[in-house]
């Protein structure tokens, strides 16, 4: 049975969001606001501010905050240069070394300090690193992708018919300008010279237009902008696959509308204008789904659940049987529990777009085929996830590890900042610590012969732990130190943070004996 697929676009004043349903499940959403426009594809002009042959990298300042990263692996020739163009692109290319290995090519002998150079942004900024960028730019059309400064033409290898191919491939080669290469997208499948011909024209002019600026450029900065969230999407993935596309805005429902007479006409009855007084991710059920998406806990319908915890380094994803008990022996049930869960962790991971290092934990299993089950399913789950994850054998400690692309924040970094409070780490020193804490301030202040009348400020949740339910502790305090001590209030300190003040001087002496 085929999969029903949905494309559903919400448009509002500061914000546009992009859900895609599979079965009617959201699997996808996609947020671009005002003041963050989605960056990878944006071409600028930038300035070669440090090279570095030891990571084999070098630094370009392209007008941002943060300097771009560019790797040897994406300069014009290098491997892997015309790889990830596309989330369809041709082959895994392995960076190459000689037999001592050294990189084939080396980065300081093909970039020096204040050079200048076109690139192309391929991930967007993320916590403290700067953009990625590639010095291979490249621009998508509807059939294909133009790579200037190449020669090579390849195929989309979701094209599987040979003969396809071959045709496809013919056409590009004979159609194609000198000094450009052309990688032919899964939606040329079945298309002519006049659709070739006319894509290759608007990307052939775009480049030239874009050069044109750079030169005028004399500062590093922002050349050519890629396509908008919604009309990059409508190009690159509403396709003869797509069951029906809605939108609430009138203004996008026609933009949609006059590019698809252009490219696909026969995809313009599948798009529909949704004119209804409930808001159109309520009517699909959507907005209750991004709201369990900013959960640490997902549940699965079995009983069991997930918990997907973000580190520095890396997503760990547990797996627990929760409510689940079973009916058969304790092997079969961790089985089930298992392959729910492996369909379901796949699903997260594309909703929540988490991308790097990835740790599933698995329940253990004792039989290695039922393990191997798992593995199964888990990539079975993942063949439709655009970012290209990699996998590996569930251990015999039931771990899981995977990567996963990282082309932008994910949904946690999109719809939150971390708690002002706990610092991100979701925990804050207990009361108790706390009160140690402030005993320990006091006998330094009582070692240095300070003052003995002095008041401490706390969050009113200690003042009322401290005053109700540590009295004793309290006079304790006061009488091993011989400091009258004043506990006072305030609700604009952290609840694990204190103040100490000095009655005679009235003023903050907190950092004077503060470790």
């Amino acid at each position: 049975m085929a999969l029903k697929t949905e494309i559903i676009i919400n448009v509002a004043s500061q914000e546009s969001r992009i859900a895609i349903l599979e079965d009617s499940r959201l699997v996808e959403i996609l947020v671009e606001r005002s003041e963050s426009e989605r960056m990878v594809g944006d071409i600028y002009k930038g300035t070669i501010t440090a090279v570095l042959p030891g990571m084999q990298a070098a630094f370009v300042d392209i007008g941002l905050e943060k300097s771009a990263f560019l790797h040897v692996s994406d300069l014009p020739g290098s491997p892997g240069s015309m790889v990830e163009l596309d989330e369809e692109a041709l082959e895994e290319i392995e960076y190459q070394t000689n037999r001592r290995g050294q990189p084939v090519f080396q980065i300081d002998e093909m970039l020096k300090k204040g050079q200048d150079v076109i690139v192309q942004i391929k991930k967007e900024p993320i916590g403290t690193k700067g953009p990625r960028v590639t010095a291979v730019p490249s621009l998508a059309g509807r059939f294909m992708v133009l790579v200037p400064d190449g020669d090579k033409v390849g195929v989309s290898r979701k094209i599987t018919n040979w003969g396809e191919k071959k045709r496809l491939k013919d056409l590009a080669r004979n159609l194609k300008p000198s000094g450009f290469g052309v990688i032919v997208r899964t939606e040329a499948e079945g298309k002519g010279d006049r659709e070739f011909r006319r894509d290759l024209k608007d990307l052939v002019n775009t480049w030239h237009r874009l050069q044109k600026t750079g030169r005028k450029m004399e500062n590093d900065g922002l050349i050519h902008k890629e396509m908008a969230m919604t009309s990059s999407l409508i190009r690159d993935l509403f396709t003869d696959d797509v069951t029906r596309l809605v939108t609430d805005s009138k203004q996008e429902y026609k933009k949609i509308i006059t590019y698809l007479k252009g490219v696909s006409p026969h995809l313009r009855e599948k798009v529909e204008y949704h004119s209804g007084t409930e808001p159109v991710f309520d009517a699909f059920g959507i907005e209750e789904e991004i709201q369990k998406a900013a959960e640490r806990r997902a549940w699965l319908r079995g009983g069991g659940y997930l918990v997907l915890d973000q580190t520095e380094a890396l997503l760990a994803i547990d797996v627990n049987s929760g409510r689940y008990v079973g009916r058969d022996n304790q092997e079969e049930t961790v089985l089930k529990i298992n392959l729910e869960a492996a369909r379901e962790v796949a699903r997260q991971i594309r909703l929540r777009d988490m991308g790097g290092l990835i740790v599933i934990d698995f329940i253990d299993m004792m039989l290695p085929h039922n393990r191997r089950k798992v593995e199964e399913e888990f990539r079975h789950a993942l063949r439709r996830d655009r970012s290209r994850p990699r996998t590996s054998e569930i251990s015999e400690f039931g771990l899981m590890e995977m990567t996963r692309q990282r082309v932008r924040p994910s949904l946690l970094f999109t719809y939150s900042e971390p708690c002002q409070t706990c610092g991100g780490t979701g925990r804050i020193m207990s009361k108790e610590t706390t009160l140690s804490s402030i005993e320990r301030w006091l006998k330094r202040s009582r070692a240095a012969a300070i003052e003995r009348r002095l008041t401490v400020m706390v969050h009113p949740d200690m003042g009322n732990y401290l005053l109700e339910n540590r009295k004793e502790r309290l006079k304790s305090m006061r009488k091993s130190t011989r400091v009258w001590l004043n506990v006072e209030t305030d609700d604009s300190l952290d609840p694990n943070t204190y103040r100490i003040f000095s009655r005679k001087r009235k003023r903050d002496i907190t950092s004077q004996f503060k470790t």
